[in-house]
This record gives structure tokens, C-alpha cells and sequence, in this order.
């Protein structure tokens, strides 16, 4: 994002946000995958208080009422276009399918610029939300932009997007640094692109329709980029996402930098706290996070509310590849320029089974091109930091080591912060009643996998089975399992 100093994406719209708004340094997911990760969104929950919605591509638990619900139930014209809460099956007790991020506006199609971005009309489909809105109703909509999720067309950053390899600053190097992955980050640029001149258009129609000045307007991403060692792990460049809020009649004093940590589970409160609706009254499980509106009525900059100074992170079952349909359970904290992660299982491959596909990470032609590297001993260590097997437990400065490749946990240096860490996460996950940390997480391997068709992936797969897993390449299964 240009607000953050990028300068081979171009965001003049979520850039608007920020200078018109606030721009978060330090916003975090508690969960960096697609379901998991908008699951504490709309509830204002963490993961793991979620029961079957802390793992992807889950059966939603019906007990669990979203903000978006809730304000449509007290009159709100509440709708969404492209993807709300997804991938899994969402029903409500008569087994009608619940609209958990609004009514869906996804009719108006227009040509894509490549064939890998969807026809959706997002900027359209918003105008038809707003035209369908009665007159002084007030409005809560949802733009969940495919793009940049998994495929590209591979080139497009270059060909379509006028850009050159040449212009990356820097590849995280946990990535070999080579065309192949260069060219893969600009298809992924010019797809974060196309999200953002639909919200350019967004802004400028609420512009136009005089409605910008008293809508409350939040950009952020889901997870980390679709990229090996990041989306789907619980790293620095996993779970830390941008955020950029803009309320021009909200928000005092547009244009501060805020260094509050804030989790996605802050979100739903917020939303509610400005609408002045009480979601516990109207059915929601008790929300864990808290709002933000103390950080839009001040006028500081940098940390804001003191107690803001930790987040909360951890993972269960994503994507299916392991025996049983396991996940790789990982709790972590992160406070002040320190992040500790617990790896309760690690005799499990943390991407996945490498002789099924290491399902856990998208397909990509970075990701076919550090498999090859595997049998290479001058480059094997990016494949073994991206799909290797890690420590009981890890700890990073993050501060000195943003791409987590300094492992602290076994230095003697850092032993004392690292025990307050574990003591503080643990004790804090125990108050969340987090059945992981209560000695009851085999119950997240537990909950059935929502796509019967790819339920029992491992045991099929193995057997013999042609069954395919669509998120990946053929050339990522290994022909046999690795030690």
C-alpha cells in the first residue's frame, strides 16, 4: 500500500483513507485465513471461542449472530458484493442459508482486465446496493473483493499492469529473489490494483450522493499474502495487515499515524458502538473485542489507549493434506517488538503433507519454484523455512526481524521475556476458555470438514483415489513422503 511506503502498488483509494483518515500500523487477524480470519471480524471473537468456525471451510455454528445480522434486524440496509464470510456452509436453525455479511449485490458483471480476476462489477454492484436503499435509512455494506486471492494470470503485473521486475525494493528472504517470484509479486500488485480502483469508485460515488461525510469506511485484508510461509501461518507477514479508517464526521483530527495494536475482533464492537446497538441484547455471544471509537474522538497520534499493547493470535485446521483431516494448532502473543508462537503439534508438516500437496499453501509458481529446491543443498533452506517441520515453540523480534527467520526461543538472552510471553498468552487464552489451552483441542481435528468431497482428503488420495484438490498444482504433490 502507497500509505505504508510501497511504491511498486499503486492505492490512490485506500491511501484517500488514510490522509482523509487513520492510518493502524499495527492491526492483526487472529487467524490469517480466509473463513477463520472474517469469523472473528463479524463476531468480535477470537478463533478459538468460535467452536467449528476456528477452522476453514467449516460448518458455522449457529449460536454465533454477526454484527451485519444484528444491524439488519434494528433497520439497517445491510448488503454486500463479491465474497462475505467464505469458504463453508452457514445455515440457520431451520437450515436456511444465513446472509452473514448482508443481502448479496453481485448481478452487474463488466470484462476483466485478465481472465484470473472475476467479472464482477464491485463498484456496480455497490451503486445498485445504494439505489435500492430507502430514503435516511442508514447502511452497512460488505465489499469483499476476490482479488487478490489465488490464481493470476501470470505476467499480467508486467503486461497488463505496466510494471517491471526492476521496480521491487525488496523480496522478503524467506523467497528466493528471481524473476519467477518477482513477477509472481507484481500479478499479485496488479490484482491489490484492481481492488483498489473499485474503491477509489466507491469513495467518489458516496463523494458524488453527498453520504462519505457520515459513513464510517474500514479497508483492510483478510490474511497475508497467498504466498508460500505467509497466508495460512502465523508469522509477521501472516497475521500484521494494513488498516486504513476514515469517518469525516467521526474522527478527530484526520491524518494520524496510530501505533494502538488493534485485532480484527475490534471491529464488530466498533460498528455497533457507532450505531449505538447493544449486540449482546440482540443475540450475539459476548464480544471479546472492544471499540475503537476512544482512538476516533482523541487527537493524538502514535499509541492512544496504553492498554492496547498486545494481540492475541492462533490457528487450528485450514486446509485439509493430513492424516485424519489434522490442522497444525498454533497459539501466539505478540507485545511490544516480541512475537512467541506454540506449536502444539510438531511432528505434523506445518503447510501440509508434502506427498499430498502441502495444502495449505496456494498454488503458485513461487511455490512450484521452492518445491524444486528441495534436492538443491545451496537453496534447500527455502523450501525447509517454508515447509520444513518448526520448533515446540518459536520467538522473534519482530522489530530486528520482521520476516521471522531468527528463531530466539533456544537463547539464553531472551529466556525471561519469552517465559513472561508464554505465561501471559496462556493465562489470557485460559480467561477465553480456548479449549486448546484447557487440554481439550483435539476437538477442532474433530469438527467435520463442510466439503464432504474433499472430507478424508489423505486417506483417499493415498488409496488411490483421483481426487483433486482445485487451490493447487499437480507438480506439488511429492511422490512419496518425506521424513
Amino acid at each position: 500500500m502507497g500509505a505504508y511506503g510501497c511504491t511498486w502498488v499503486k492505492t490512490p483509494g485506500f491511501d484517500r483513507v488514510a490522509s482523509e483518515g487513520l492510518l493502524f500500523t499495527r492491526c492483526y487477524t487472529p487467524n490469517a485465513k480466509c473463513a477463520p480470519s472474517r469469523a472473528c471480524i463479524l463476531t468480535g471473537r477470537n478463533s478459538w471461542q468460535l467452536e467449528e468456525a476456528c477452522n476453514h471451510l467449516c460448518f458455522f455454528p449457529t449460536k454465533f449472530k454477526t454484527y451485519a445480522e444484528v444491524l439488519s434486524e434494528v433497520g439497517y440496509h445491510v448488503g454486500k458484493t463479491g465474497k462475505g464470510w467464505a469458504p463453508g456452509i452457514a445455515k440457520d436453525s431451520k437450515g436456511k442459508p444465513r446472509q452473514m455479511t448482508g443481502k448479496p449485490f453481485d448481478k452487474l458483471h463488466k470484462q476483466p482486465p485478465t481472465k484470473a480476476i472475476s467479472k464482477n462489477d464491485y463498484a456496480g454492484n455497490f451503486a445498485a446496493f445504494l439505489e435500492d436503499q430507502p430514503a435516511d435509512q442508514p447502511f452497512c455494506f460488505w465489499y469483499g473483493s476476490t482479488e487478490p486471492h489465488r490464481g493470476y494470470e501470470y505476467g499480467s503485473g508486467i503486461k497488463q499492469g505496466g510494471k517491471s521486475i526492476e521496480q521491487i525494493d525488496q523480496v522478503p528472504p524467506f523467497w528466493p529473489d528471481n524473476p519467477v517470484t518477482r513477477t509472481d509479486m507484481l500479478d499479485y500488485a496488479f490484482e491489490i490494483e484492481h481492488f483498489d480502483n473499485h474503491l477509489t469508485q466507491m469513495l467518489d460515488l458516496l463523494d458524488e450522493k453527498g453520504q462519505l461525510d457520515n459513513t464510517l469506511v474500514v479497508v483492510t485484508a483478510d490474511n497475508g499474502m497467498p504466498f508460500p510461509r505467509v497466508k495460512g501461518q502465523e508469522y509477521e507477514y501472516s497475521n500484521h495487515l494494513p488498516l486504513a479508517i476514515m469517518w469525516p464526521a467521526g474522527i478527530k483530527k484526520p491524518g494520524r499515524k496510530i501505533e494502538d495494536f488493534v485485532s480484527f475482533i475490534d471491529f464488530a464492537p466498533t460498528f455497533l458502538d457507532v450505531a449505538n446497538v447493544d449486540g449482546t441484547k440482540q443475540g450475539m455471544q459476548p464480544i471479546t473485542g472492544t471499540s475503537l471509537l476512544p482512538i476516533f474522538k482523541s487527537e493524538k497520534s502514535g499509541q492512544v489507549v496504553p492498554d492496547r499493547d498486545f494481540v492475541l493470535i492462533g490457528k487450528e485446521r485450514h486446509d485439509i493434506g493430513r492424516p485424519n483431516d489434522e490442522g497444525f494448532p498454533i497459539r501466539g502473543i505478540v507485545r511490544g517488538d516480541f512475537l512467541y508462537l506454540k506449536n502444539f503439534m510438531p511432528d505434523r508438516w506445518p503447510a501440509g503433507n508434502p506427498e499430498t500437496g502441502y495444502l495449505n499453501c496456494d498454488g503458485s509458481p513461487t511455490k512450484s519454484d521452492l518445491l524444486g529446491l528441495r534436492t538443491q543443498p545451496d537453496l534447500a533452506y527455502y523450501w525447509e523455512i517454508s515447509f520444513g517441520k518448526r520448533p515446540a515453540e518459536e520467538f522473534y523480534n519482530i522489530k530486528l526481524d520482521p520476516y521471522c527467520l531468527t528463531n530466539l526461543a533456544e537463547s539464553e538472552t531472551y529466556q525471561k521475556q519469552m517465559d513472561q510471553l508464554r505465561t501471559e498468552m496462556t493465562n489470557r487464552l485460559t480467561e477465553q476458555q480456548d479449549p486448546r489451552i484447557l487440554g481439550k483441542g483435539e476437538v477442532f481435528d474433530q469438527y467435520p470438514y463442510a466439503n464432504a468431497g474433499e472430507r478424508g482428503f489423505y486417506e483417499r488420495y493415498m488409496g488411490g483415489e483421483k481426487i483433486k484438490a482445485g487451490w493447487v498444482n499437480p507438480s506439488d504433490f511429492e511422490p512419496a513422503p518425506l521424513d
